[in-house]
């Protein structure tokens, strides 16, 4: 039987909704990550999203989720604003 991906317990609607903020910006971050031209440097930043993601999956506070969301979407907006100037 395969495992569930749901998670263990039982999600308040706000921490459901915050989950799904992080599972999208995850997704975002992944689709830029294939605009990058270079094959290494495509790895090296998938790699990197996949291990700051895995290394903050424990977070359980409120604020410190929000603020790591806030600080993902800079670093979302920064790599979108590095490929259009590569692009041009």
């Amino acid at each position: 039987m395969a495992a569930s991906r749901l998670p263990p317990v039982t999600l308040t609607l706000k921490q459901f909704l915050r989950r799904q903020q992080v599972l999208l910006l995850y997704r975002r971050i992944l689709q830029t990550i294939r605009q990058v031209p270079n094959d290494s440097d495509r790895k090296y930043l998938k790699d990197w999203a996949r291990e700051e993601f895995q290394r903050n999956k424990s977070a359980t506070e409120e604020d410190t989720i929000r603020m790591m969301i806030t600080q993902g979407n800079l670093q979302l907006k920064e790599l979108e604003r590095t490929l259009a100037l590569a692009k041009s």
